[in-house]
């Protein structure tokens, strides 16, 4: 059995839903979309060389601002949906029949695309394959093939160690939650303190301001990626507990949006997490808040619920929808609003392929070996959400 907390209440856990918590991810994947089309190496298609440069400094961070969303949002959304029932075995089947399936389907494309590179390297298509490849620090490995999979090994790991993580987190006192908050937020940035100060700062990599070393520890090392993760596990007992948590939604955004202007005057390696951390924590537990106590959000309907419920595959298909476009046009560039419908078809095509794989392949796949449909949740009172039974 999953670790249970034993305490006041009858042991069944109301479980609200949160659609808007799936609208959002819509968003955040559109985000990592537009952060690789910026790049000049991955679409390349505006010819003005200055707007092309402001674009892509613009967006330079909003990749990051992506990734570091979905590990909060994966903590906060396993410890809100946890159940005492449930067992290890078949814990562990959902979460591997989430990402395998969809990864392999691309890990196969991407090893036809780019067979050359793979058949040089043998070990890359291996460790990209068994997802473990963003543990080790070589530029040609950690991000290869599908490059947005390496974010995979950390969701992975993420995976493995939740059934311990939520064993200690659901044992904190409530009233010494904000304090392992912010001893969370405090490991995640010594870590990068400690990493900017002794990690080797050369040779630096072609397009960021860093090493390697520097580089793979910050931003793909999966065991340091577990700060974010453990914060959205700790925002959603903090809610369920009924602190108070959520600045609103708008403000929340507004909060995110200053930081995210912040990060881009900050040297690189505290644009990784650091600064957006503990504004998107706060996004993700607005957002859910609002949909607890019934307020409007904007990403409860049908249509970006469903973008929202395609979005992991939209996250592995863009990229390599983005290297084929830019292959096919061999080079060739437009003028600014040329280029942006050409990002926009890019946008929508990436998106049409990915509800085919969403539909063909991890939908299916969910429903027939995933356990099953679950029993409906019981709807909580908007005004006290629980989670967890309360403790002192």
């Amino acid at each position: 059995m999953m670790p249970h907390h034993h305490g006041s209440g009858s042991g069944q856990r109301s479980r609200q839903k949160l659609p808007s918590l799936t609208g959002v991810r819509f968003f955040a994947a559109a985000l990592v979309f537009f952060f690789h089309a910026s790049l000049p190496e991955v679409l390349g298609v505006f010819e003005d060389p200055g707007f092309a440069d402001g674009y892509a400094q613009a967006l330079s961070k909003v990749g990051f601002v992506g990734v570091s969303f979905f590990f909060i949002l994966s903590g906060f959304v396993l410890a809100w949906s946890a159940r005492p029932e449930d067992t290890l075995p078949a814990f562990y089947r959902r979460r591997l029949l989430k990402i395998y399936p969809n990864h392999m389907v691309l890990w196969a494309v991407a090893l036809g695309y780019f067979s050359t590179m793979a058949a040089v390297h043998p070990g890359v298509w291996s460790t990209n394959l068994s997802l473990v490849h963003s543990w080790i620090p070589r530029a040609d490995t950690a991000v290869s093939l599908n490059q947005p999979s390496w974010s995979l090994c950390s969701e992975l790991l993420f995976y493995l160690l939740f059934p311990l993580l939520w064993r200690w987190v659901r044992n904190i006192r409530s009233n010494r939650l904000w304090m392992w908050f912010g001893i969370t937020f405090a490991g995640l940035l010594s870590t990068q303190l400690m990493i900017d100060a002794w990690a080797p700062g050369t040779p630096l990599l072609p397009d960021w301001p860093l090493s390697l070393m520097q580089a793979w520890l910050g931003y793909n090392f999966p065991p340091l990626r577990l700060f974010e993760f453990v914060l959205g596990m700790l925002v959603a007992r903090l809610l369920a507990e009924g602190h108070r948590v959520s600045l609103g939604v708008a403000p929340a955004l507004a909060v995110t949006g200053g930081a995210y202007v912040l990060s881009l005057y900050l040297p690189w390696q505290y644009g990784f997490n650091v600064i957006l951390a503990v504004p998107l924590a706060l996004l993700v537990a607005a957002i859910a808040h609002a949909d607890v106590t019934g307020r409007r959000t904007g990403l409860r309907g049908r249509v970006l619920t469903l973008l929202g419920e395609v979005s992991f595959a939209f996250y592995l298909v863009h990229f390599m929808v983005l290297v084929a476009v830019h292959d096919l046009l061999e080079g060739r560039q437009f003028d600014t609003a040329t280029a942006f419908a050409v990002t926009a078809l890019v946008f929508v095509v990436s998106q049409m392929l990915s509800w085919l794989l969403y539909v063909c392949v991890e939908r299916p796949i969910m429903r027939r070996w995933a356990g099953g449909p679950r029993r409906p949740a019981t709807v909580a009172e908007p005004s006290r959400p629980l989670l967890v039974d309360q403790r002192g």
